[in-house]
């Protein structure tokens, strides 16, 4: 039986990025990625809200007028020092829908149909508590002087190494009660939805902007 979803998107952002300053709002292919995570919320289906929590009115202005709904986050909320475990129980405290889609704006590359099929997912198989996006890494890993994936005596070829696959957080979807539980966006028995390595790009330097912002403009022309 399928699941009756009650499902809030929920973008969080905040005014203290570090390593790329008011990346949330700077120029980004036109636009700036918090208005296209915001316009991409209200594209999907099944979405009865679209949140957007910031410390930064400016930020909660901009969502306003592109029709989200702004929640003003208390700035401790938004520090550095608060771990995330705690972030997240007081931002799902705040909500009153029963699922939540994590939306983060710093994955601009995920496409609409991408976030669709993992609420379908999410809507059709109780069997996982949680849909989260994740991509294969296929990349020769140490860890304390030692190999963690291969053999370095038996070397292999790249697309032999084994199916390690990281969570990237482009999409992610779990109930609001789950959410609070573990003190997390993961659920406890996850369903893995792999994307390509486009897709899971995730915007945390000056290097993934400009990298995010060129292929945001091959894709949108293609």
């Amino acid at each position: 039986m399928a699941r009756k979803l009650d499902l809030c998107a929920l973008i969080a952002v905040r005014g203290g990025s570090k390593r790329v300053p008011k990346k949330n709002i700077r120029p980004f292919c036109g636009s700036s990625m918090l208005e296209i995570k915001v316009k991409q919320a209200l594209r999907l289906k099944d979405v009865s809200n679209v949140v957007v929590t910031s410390d930064d009115d400016e930020m909660l202005s901009i969502a306003s007028k592109l029709g989200a709904s702004p929640m003003k986050r208390d700035s401790f909320y938004a520090t550095d020092t608060v771990p995330m475990g705690d972030v997240y129980v007081h931002l799902a405290s705040l909500l009153d829908h029963k699922d939540i889609l994590w939306m983060p704006v710093t994955s601009p590359l995920i496409r609409d149909e991408t976030i669709q099929e993992c609420i379908e997912f999410y809507k059709n198989y109780e069997s996982f508590d949680c849909v989260v996006t994740t991509n294969l890494i296929k990349e020769y890993l140490w860890l304390d002087q030692e190999a963690i994936n291969y053999d370095p005596k038996n070397h292999p070829r790249s697309q032999d190494l084994p199916d390690v696959y990281a969570l990237n957080f482009a999409a992610n979807i779990l109930s609001r009660k789950l959410m609070i539980k573990n003190k997390n966006i993961l659920g406890d028995n996850f369903c893995s939805y792999m994307i390509d390595e486009v897709e899971a790009i995730d915007v945390d330097t000056e290097f993934d902007f400009m990298l995010a912002e060129l292929l945001y403009n091959k894709m949108r022309k293609s």
